[in-house]
């Protein structure tokens, strides 16, 4: 018996830029034991997705070669808790940037009450990242503040609101006036333009930070650990503006900092579930009873998946972006 075909993104030559991207026919994947089998509505586009694409980022032992770390859609071969029919998104390890992917049964979540799946096909990439970084790297607890770069990326986005819904103070940086003032609009209590000021000395002047979320690194380190409060956290995801730093050990010392950071992709499966677990009794109802909502630039058709890769290299975009399947509505 013929294996069922889909419409799946590859790229071409092993790597490039986003004019490799191209649909290609693969066989639909099989789900392995405790998987489920999601017919695909809509794939998150995200930074690490650039980086895989580029032969930077290579997929975690098991996973499709093909990229997408998120999608939302139906489930239509059920395991764990799933049936066929729920809706769902979930976190995988790739292969997301296709018309059916399989995904390890704990690693998708209900989709929220009130949300379209395009909508919660934006959710899990980011929301793991900042929980598992923002609360259990960087321990941030209500009362106290965070400093995070990127105000309007898909990570600054969800760390803004995930901050101020758990009760901390947020302050957040941006490039150029018009980013700091949509971050102010998400609920940065105050926003900076990056451009016209020196972020380290205002947020000295605004009583410093406690949990810094770091995707710059290069010369912001410096400048954070100086504003950094006594006792607090900085948490590196990336390392856009250079992956190398000075450490003043004395400076860090005197401020009994802590300097830490994690990649997602790579994890266990079941410390995955582990997430998800936590996730889905805090961060859920945030999203259900309003405090948290996802905010989506714009969407691309799958079959233009390199119009989506441009469009967050050009970095012009306010929360995520999404790629459509079209084939299930809600």
């Amino acid at each position: 018996m013929d294996q069922p075909m889909m419409t799946a993104i590859a790229v071409e030559g092993g790597r490039g830029g986003p004019e490799a991207l191209k649909a290609v026919s693969l066989a639909r994947p099989t789900p392995r034991e405790g998987e489920i089998l999601i017919r695909v509505a809509a794939a998150g586009v995200n930074r690490p997705d650039l980086l895989q694409r580029m032969g930077g980022y290579p997929p975690p032992p098991g996973s499709p070669d093909t990229l997408g770390l998120e999608v939302a859609g139906e489930v239509v071969q059920g395991a764990g808790r799933w049936r066929a029919g729920d809706q769902v998104c979930a976190l995988l390890g790739g292969g997301g940037y296709a018309e059916y992917a399989t995904v390890d049964a704990r690693h998708a979540l209900p989709v929220p009450a009130g949300l379209s799946l395009i909508e919660a096909a934006g959710l899990p990439e980011t929301i793991f990242t900042v929980w598992a970084n923002v609360f259990e790297h960087g321990a941030l607890k209500a009362g106290e503040t965070l400093l995070v770069h990127g105000a309007t990326s898909g990570i600054g986005v969800t760390a803004i609101q995930m901050a101020k819904a758990a009760g901390a103070r947020v302050i957040a940086t941006a490039r150029g006036a018009a980013k700091a003032a949509r971050a102010r609009e998400l609920g940065a209590d105050i926003a900076i333009d990056a451009t016209a000021e020196d972020f380290g000395e205002r947020v000295k002047a605004e009583g410093g930070a406690d949990v810094v979320l770091d995707m710059v690194g290069g010369d912001y380190f410096g400048r954070e650990l100086d504003a950094l409060r006594t006792g607090g956290r900085i948490v590196f995801i990336a390392s856009l503006g250079g992956a190398e730093v000075a450490l003043p050990i004395f400076r860090l010392m005197q401020k009994r900092a802590v300097v830490t950071g994690s990649t997602l992709r790579p994890r266990a499966p079941d410390e995955k579930a582990r997430l998800a677990t936590a996730v889905e009794s805090t961060v859920w109802p945030w999203i259900i009873d309003g405090r948290f909502r996802p905010v989506i630039d714009r969407t691309f058709p799958l079959e233009q998946a390199g119009e989506a890769h441009a469009a967050l290299e050009a970095g012009d975009h306010v929360g995520k972006i999404v790629l459509t399947c079209g084939q299930v509505t809600g």
